[in-house]
């Protein structure tokens, strides 16, 4: 459990000189996220990956990981941006996890705020950012958690378009052109468009599963809705 968080949403970080110890557990664990992949390298990659966001330091975009894990970062690159692996088959294996670890008693969706600089980031907006307690220019991401009374696991998320980044919310031609510019950048596909939060997470948990047998969720009525900020 305390891996999964300290990969998506714990401040907490492994420093360099506690990795020896701890790279058993993320290579066991890398293994049975990506041990579908066919490729051995995207295998590797992986891993790779996973240890980068685990080392301690404050940015998380390619070049500070690859030069806190001294490799390439067009390594972490091609993983991310074009290698060809199924992520939908990672989160089923992360949720299946999660299921047999914890044995959930409900999920919970929440929201995470990362503040930003510029405009250029998919999904950019002032919006209400959680992290900065007020709103401001940010990205916005929806999770699902599966939780007991002592533990939650990100099992999946999402990043929240708003309004600004959907041109059918557009008002005229000319800004409707300009999102749609601002989509083909960030390669973002033409179904994503604006949903409320809670929506934006029912559409991932409208797969009626159960967690406990390592297939998806939950079915929402067992949700509990975000409570910070607005959609």
């Amino acid at each position: 459990m305390w891996l999964v968080r300290w990969l998506m949403w714990s401040p907490v970080r492994v420093f360099p000189e506690e990795m020896d110890e701890v790279r058993p557990v993320i290579e066991q664990f890398a293994e049975r996220m990506f041990g579908g992949f066919a490729r051995r390298d995207q295998r590797v990659k992986g891993e790779l990956y996973l240890r980068g966001l685990m080392l301690d330091g404050k940015r998380k975009s390619m070049q500070p990981m690859a030069q806190r894990l001294e490799v390439d970062h067009q390594q972490l690159q091609q993983f991310v941006t074009t290698s060809t692996w199924d992520h939908v088959e990672v989160r089923r294996r992360l949720t299946g996890w999660a299921g047999e670890f914890i044995a959930p008693d409900a999920l919970v969706i929440d929201d995470t705020g990362f503040p930003k600089d510029g405009k250029d980031s998919p999904g950019v907006a002032r919006m209400y950012c959680g992290a900065l307690g007020k709103t401001g220019n940010c990205q916005i991401g929806v999770s699902v958690h599966a939780v007991t009374d002592w533990a939650s696991a990100a099992i999946d998320w999402r990043l929240l378009l708003p309004e600004s980044w959907d041109d059918e919310k557009a008002t005229d031609g000319g800004a409707a052109a300009e999102i749609r510019r601002r989509r083909a950048r960030s390669a973002i596909p033409d179904e994503p468009r604006h949903r409320e939060k809670w929506r934006t997470c029912s559409t991932r948990s409208s797969v009626s599963g159960d967690c406990r047998a390592g297939r998806w969720w939950p079915t929402p009525a067992t949700a509990t809705p975000p409570n910070s900020g607005s959609a």
